[in-house]
Formats: structure tokens, C-alpha cells, sequence
């Protein structure tokens, strides 16, 4: 049997603590090495001279050069695969957001002292982040760590229906999944919708703050409307609803309108928003009136619930391989036996339209 591949990181934050927990939280991990540590770009370029690592944690707001701008050289002279660790503030969402337009594949919450609860919830996340991104497509352009937490299911946010669907009426939902890679599969896919799309509610894993300015990024770019989800929303044609950061969204049905519920919960799937949430209580409320997307991302999240929006009658269509950043969650979707039509993420907008009216 062949030897799985150590994956190298290197970690470039400013705050020590930092550094050292996130250092604790991988070397933890037997598939992954931390080759070092730096404290600004400028000290990792010269531990980069010396060593090319697989994957780099990368910090926004550093002294002498910023993350962004240390991202954008890295992705014009030797592409490698970059998750950006942000500490999350309001401040910072845009300045992140530009981050992975230049090619982070990904963010991370970066720990903060003290906060036990929040690490053990992350510490699969971050572990699982990692490993993603280091089979990445890249294009050029000491505290106490707790056990990682059990991977709970969309049970415990919503229970599996008994009874079969209803009935087909003649207005249709999208629900779409995304992780890793998602930032930029969801605007193509959005810029590419018509003005009187069907109502689309989406869930894209992101850390609490960052999914409004996602959200009004993309309402500047497409001509349907795009906003951060509010409890309460009705779905309606023209209009994206998406997931707020570190809550889960569910859709509801009352008589003839389809509105989204916020809940707070467990991580399920180990994340929250979970595209499994999303996608049961759509089997559950919408059955044959939903069209279903999964797209680019790690880990299983929305493969279970997929399968139970195909036995409600939905339609359902999964990014393919070649167009995903990590094949990860539509390829354990597509595994089940629940995914209609794989097809490379320009095609998805025209078919979800084409579903929609037949």
C-alpha cells in the first residue's frame, strides 16, 4: 500500500498565540506537517526559498505587507493552494472577500483566547480545511485542544418526514450547496441567472460576518437580487436568499408562499449553515418543486439530503469534476444515486432554468 503524502503547512499570522494553536491544532493531525511559522510575508518568503509548502495559513492584516497583497504574488509567481485565517471583524469582511477573489480557496476562523468551545467545534473544520485545500485546482493568477467534536446530521435541526411530498404547484425553488471554491462557482452561476429566475436559497459555508458582504457583492453583479437571508424571507422570483454566517437556513412552506426559517443549532456535517439542513427541509416543504445544485466543496455535507430531495421528486444536478475547486461534495452526492444531470459549473445556471419551466 502506498504511503499517503504528508501535507506541508505554513503558518503566516502576526499573534504568536495564534501561531502556537494553530500550530497544536495541525501537528495533531499524522497527514500533516507544519514545516514552519512566520510572522508577516516577509519572513515566510524566506522560509518559502527553502521550502515550497502545500498548503499556507495566511493571516489578512499583518505588519510590513498585507495577506491580500502577499496572496496576489503568490498566485502570479507559484500558485499554492491559501486558506485565509481572519479573526472575523465586520471590518475585515470586504477586505477577506477580495482575498478569495484573488484565489484563497478558502477561510477559516482564526481561535481566540479563551474561547474553548469555539477551538473544539473548529478543530475538525480546520483539520479537514486543510487536507481540501491541498488537493485544491490552484490557477495562476498552548491551549488545551479538545477532541473533535461527533459529526451530527440534519437531525438535530430538523426531523426526516414520514409522509411523502406535496403535491406539485406551478412555482419551483432552487436550493443550492457550496463550500470550498463556492465564492466563485456561486457568481458565475447567479451572474448567469435571468431577471424572473425561480427564487433561489442557498447555503454557503462562511464564517459569521463575512456572508453579507458575499451577499451584496453578488447583488452588484447579477441582475437578480442577492441578500444575506433574514428569518422570515419569502422566496420569491428574482431573488437569492443566502445563508447568514454561523446559522442554519431552512425552507418553509405557508399554503402557496415558500419563505426561509434562521435557526441556531449544532454544527451538522460539522458546519453551520449545513447544505444537509437546507436540503431536508426542502424534500420536506417543497418535494417535486425543487431543483437542487451541489457544488464545489469538501467533506459530504448535502449528500444525505440530496437523496432525500430525489425520493421527494426533486431534480437535482451536481457540479462535475473537472469544473471543482474540491470534488468532494458533489462526488459523495453523486455516489448515493440522487444526482440527475453532472455538468461543468457554466452549464448548471441554463439547466436549473430549464428544469424550472418543465
Amino acid at each position: 500500500m502506498t504511503a499517503r503524502k504528508i501535507i506541508k503547512v505554513l503558518i503566516v499570522d502576526d499573534s504568536a498565540v495564534v501561531r502556537e494553536v494553530l500550530r497544536d491544532i495541525l501537528s495533531g493531525d499524522p497527514e500533516i506537517e507544519v514545516m514552519g511559522t512566520a510572522a508577516d510575508p516577509f519572513v515566510a518568503a524566506e522560509k518559502m526559498k527553502l521550502e515550497i509548502p502545500d498548503v499556507i495559513l495566511l493571516d489578512v492584516e499583518m505588519p510590513r505587507m498585507d495577506g491580500i497583497t502577499f496572496l496576489q504574488k503568490i498566485m502570479s509567481q507559484h500558485p499554492i493552494p491559501v486558506v485565509i485565517c481572519s479573526s472575523l471583524t465586520d471590518r475585515g469582511s470586504e477586505t477577506t472577500l477580495k482575498a478569495l477573489e484573488s484565489g484563497a480557496v478558502e477561510i477559516i476562523s482564526k481561535p481566540r483566547i479563551g474561547a474553548r468551545e469555539f477551538i473544539a467545534e473548529s478543530k475538525g473544520t480546520i483539520l479537514d480545511t486543510v487536507k481540501a485545500a491541498a488537493g485544491a485546482r490552484i490557477k495562476k493568477i498552548s491551549l488545551k485542544i479538545h477532541e473533535v467534536q461527533p459529526k451530527l446530521s440534519a437531525d438535530v435541526i430538523i426531523a426526516k418526514s414520514a409522509s411523502k411530498a406535496m403535491v406539485q404547484t406551478t412555482e419551483k425553488v432552487v436550493v443550492v450547496g457550496a463550500s470550498t471554491g463556492g465564492t466563485e462557482a456561486l457568481r458565475v452561476f447567479l451572474e448567469a441567472m435571468p431577471e424572473n429566475a425561480p427564487g433561489i436559497v442557498i447555503v454557503q459555508h462562511m464564517p459569521e460576518g463575512f456572508t453579507r458582504a458575499f451577499a451584496q457583492r453578488l447583488d452588484s453583479l447579477c441582475r437578480i437580487a442577492v441578500k444575506e437571508a433574514a428569518d422570515n424571507d419569502t422566496v420569491i422570483r428574482g431573488r437569492a436568499l443566502i445563508a447568514p454566517g454561523n446559522h442554519h437556513l431552512l425552507l418553509k412552506r405557508s399554503g402557496a408562499r415558500y419563505y426561509v426559517e434562521v435557526r441556531e443549532g449544532p454544527l451538522v456535517c460539522r458546519h453551520r449553515p449545513s447544505v444537509d439542513v437546507l436540503f431536508r427541509s426542502a424534500a420536506r416543504y417543497g418535494g417535486k418543486n425543487v431543483v437542487a445544485v451541489i457544488m464545489t466543496g469538501m467533506g459530504d455535507d448535502g449528500s444525505r439530503g440530496m437523496r432525500e430531495l430525489k425520493d421527494a421528486g426533486a431534480r437535482t444536478i451536481a457540479q462535475d469534476e473537472a469544473t471543482s475547486i474540491v470534488f468532494g461534495m458533489p462526488n459523495e452526492a453523486i455516489k448515493t444515486g440522487a444526482v440527475d444531470h453532472v455538468l461543468p459549473l457554466d452549464s448548471i445556471a441554463r439547466e436549473v432554468v430549464r428544469l424550472a419551466l418543465s
